[in-house]
């Protein structure tokens, strides 16, 4: 069990960390990956030019898409086949049903 100097230390290291903009992670897998893995997260972490351009290639290898891109909503909606089309959406106002209680 780690002393208290210990737990302080942890919870600094943490805190600094966490300014950074660095989070801690648990993943599963191979042990031959583990040194791939910790390298990559490494790379990542530096967060620069290197690290967006390794970020954007894995994800396009992994999720087999280019990264999302700003405004893909509304690019979406403007290829609907309703663009254009004269629909009439309003609805007729009732007063409901009689629950009857």
């Amino acid at each position: 069990m780690p002393s208290n100097s210990q737990k302080r230390a942890i919870e600094e290291h943490r805190r600094r960390l966490t300014e950074r903009g660095l989070g801690r992670f648990e993943v599963r897998g191979l042990e031959v990956d583990k040194d791939l893995i910790r390298s990559i997260a490494r790379r990542l972490a530096a967060n620069d030019d290197a690290a967006s351009a390794l970020r954007a290639e894995l994800a396009r290898r992994i999720v087999g898409a280019e990264p999302p891109r700003l405004g893909n909503v509304l690019a979406a909606l403007r290829r609907s086949p309703l663009v254009g089309a004269d629909l009439d959406l309003a609805r007729e106002e009732t007063l409901g049903r009689d629950p009857g209680l």
